[in-house]
């Protein structure tokens, strides 16, 4: 469940954990991962982790890989000077104060909800925690990731749509409406052109589509795959080339249709090489 920060509580084996959107990252929660240990003190597991010399190794490893302000030389310090002694003590506030570390976020806050991480650093973690519980944590961020690819393709899809829209418009405008015509008239030739279209394509009118799936929301082009908004955009731009040259709506649609699927065919083909390509290599 996501709450209005952008972060999302979710159960996993019988332990609710959170999960925080950080620029491209989803991070978790440490806080929520060391309650399998310690319900009441869970920053005294992180800290005890952070001050171990495996752990401490495998966190400062991955920042020297992934942070380009990592603090090196002070790192170096605290190797050469802490590590190893009895006194030594690591925490994730002290860790971001002296290196400027990314991978480990510490609490701060009356509201704090506590210290979170990123994924690799976090896995380690709850491998350290309980080995089980990681592959339950690793299922979990899979499928977060993959909701996540979801709407990255649902969001350039949308914008794929858009894609030729005014110059689609332009030419209906340009060409199709005429002085005299009422509001409702020139609606209703755009809402022509762009079933033309809907047909060229999926074979079928938005009203039809909608009647016939009386249970989705939307319209036939919010279902629509990628490949399909694809050549979408291609004939929306095709069409408004037709229009110019003053081909009727009859000739139009043939050749559109036939466009779309030849574009269609290639693209699909494409993509199926594309997938036995990669199948092989892995």
């Amino acid at each position: 469940m996501a709450n209005k920060k952008g972060n999302s509580k979710t159960e996993i084996n019988g332990l609710e954990v959170t999960f925080s959107t950080r620029g491209k990252e989803i991070y978790i929660s440490l806080t929520d991962i060391a309650k399998l240990k310690n319900v009441d003190d869970p920053s005294d597991v992180i800290k005890k982790w952070m001050t171990n010399k495996d752990s401490f190794d495998f966190y400062s490893l991955w920042e020297e890989l992934s942070n380009p302000d990592f603090n090196s030389a002070e790192f170096c310090r605290i190797k050469i000077e802490e590590l190893g002694y009895n006194a030594f003590v690591m925490t994730p506030t002290k860790w971001k104060k002296l290196t400027n570390a990314i991978g480990i976020i510490p609490s701060a806050g009356k509201y704090s909800e506590g210290t979170f991480a990123h994924p690799d650093i976090a896995l380690e973690f709850a491998s350290w925690i309980d080995s089980r519980f990681k592959l339950y944590l690793i299922k979990e961020f899979q499928r977060l990731k993959g909701e996540e690819q979801k709407q990255l393709e649902w969001s350039a899809k949308r914008e794929l749509a858009k894609i030729n829209y005014v110059i689609h418009t332009d030419a209906i405008k340009e060409n199709l409406i005429f002085p005299l015509l009422t509001k409702d008239q020139i609606n209703h030739v755009y809402a022509n052109e762009a079933d033309m279209l809907n047909v060229a394509l999926f074979g079928n009118t938005a009203s039809n589509w909608s009647r016939n799936n009386p249970d989705k929301k939307g319209n036939m082009r919010d279902y629509a795959s990628i490949e399909q908004l694809l050549v979408l955009a291609n004939i929306e731009s095709y069409n408004a080339i037709l229009i110019e040259q003053g081909l009727p709506q009859a000739q139009r649609i043939v050749l559109l249709h036939e466009t779309a699927k030849k574009q269609l065919e290639t693209l699909t083909l494409s993509i199926t090489n594309k997938k036995k390509i990669t199948k092989q290599i892995t």
